[in-house]
């Protein structure tokens, strides 16, 4: 009894038994080439079963530099080369094995078959390999990532001044892993304190790494005790330098040094979103940008507001990524953080962030965060009154 398997041209035919055979070949190359998990490896395997259970002449995959037995490539010229391609399950070309036959014959019926068989389970255990190596990848990436981003928490306050009359507290929420904003709080040797928000330009891991560095240069600069306007035109001229990557992620940042004791207050912005000073009884003043951001034109100077700041008043420093939340097309807005920021019954500064970010929150309705988020808040406490818990 034969089978209908017939190779064209030749009237070649493979039997019943052959075809058993043939399953049984199938059944244990199919476990040889599934039996790792290495690309390089898998591929190996199939041009061994190539040439030495199929004993052909020789075998490649040209395009990766694997040869097993004679070099196709280096083939008389005439001799009979089969080229199978290995393709994913979308039909997409990973290699491709090249044969040589012996002395150039044609290959039998059964050789054809078998060959198409094993190119079959050599492209599933390719694929298997690939998608096993991603996924490694992947996870190795995720490790780096996940102590970048324990790297750069440890990098914002980790304890915050504890100043009579006073209520400070910060919150900050990446859009990825890592992020590009920066925020900072450094207590000067003569008892006023130095508070920093600032935005790298971008997301992700390539603007966390600026911010790092622009951290480092903030308080080497900062130790030697600049006024605030020329601590920011030498930060300014700092990133500058830094070179053409460093230029491309410019950094918007507002400052600010706070004499506790006096309630005097100095601001620079450079570039950056309008900090909130409330005080009550008069109209919320905006700290609106002196200059560009840092590092985006080399020689700019600044100039810095003074200000007070009375009991009963509160500041808010903040990135964009408070005002660009979005409902649909419809946008929070600058406008509505300074309502939702004058309007909050409590002088505590952690109560403050709380009821803005779970304003942004509802606002948001479900929506995906787009921005890293940082917000600075900063109040100071009435005599007559206890701050509101």
């Amino acid at each position: 009894m034969e089978l209908e398997a017939q190779l064209a041209g030749n009237g070649e035919t493979i039997d019943l038994q052959q075809q058993v055979f043939r399953l049984q070949a199938l059944l244990e190359v199919s476990r040889q080439v599934h039996s790792t998990i290495h690309e390089r490896e898998v591929l190996e395997q199939v041009l061994r079963i190539v040439v030495r259970e199929l004993e052909m002449a020789g075998a490649a995959f040209p395009d990766v530099g694997l040869t097993f037995g004679e070099d196709p490539a280096h083939a008389p010229e005439g001799s009979a080369l089969c080229s199978y391609p290995l393709c994913d399950r979308e039909g997409k070309r990973m290699t491709e094995l090249v044969v040589a036959t012996p002395e150039g014959r044609s290959l039998t019926l059964y050789e054809a078959d078998f060959l198409e068989g094993l190119v079959l389970q050599a492209a599933v255990a390719l694929e298997n390999a690939r998608n096993h190596k991603r996924n490694l990848e992947f996870a190795r990436l995720q490790q780096d990532l996940d102590a970048a981003r324990d790297i750069q928490r440890s990098l914002l306050p980790q304890r915050l001044p504890d100043i009579a009359g006073y209520s400070i507290g910060f919150r900050s929420i990446t859009c990825y892993e890592v992020g590009g904003d920066y925020l900072d709080i450094v207590e000067e040797p003569d008892g006023k304190l130095l508070l920093v928000v600032a935005d790298v330009a971008g997301k992700g891991l390539a603007s966390a790494i600026m911010a790092t560095s622009f951290r480092a240069a903030l308080r080497g600069i900062a130790a030697t005790g600049l006024s605030l306007d020329e601590l920011a035109t030498r930060m300014n001229q700092h990133h500058w330098t830094e070179g053409e990557q460093a230029r491309r992620r410019y950094v918007t940042a507002i400052f600010m040094r706070i004499d506790p004791k006096a309630g005097a207050i100095e601001v620079v912005n450079a570039g950056h979103n309008p900090g909130f000073l409330v005080i009550p009884g008069i109209e919320p003043v905006q700290f609106k940008a002196t200059g560009t951001p840092l590092g985006l034109v080399p020689g700019m100077h600044y100039s810095s507001e003074q200000g007070s700041f009375p009991p009963g008043a509160r500041l808010l420093f903040y990135t964009d990524g408070l005002t660009e939340v979005f409902k649909g097309d419809e946008e929070f807005g600058p406008e509505r953080l300074l309502d939702e920021f004058s309007a909050c019954p409590s002088s505590n500064a952690d109560v403050i962030l709380d009821a803005l970010f779970s304003t942004l929150t509802v606002f948001a309705d479900g929506g995906e965060q787009g921005d890293d988020m940082t917000a600075l808040a900063l109040s100071r406490v009435t005599q007559e009154t206890e701050m509101v818990a």
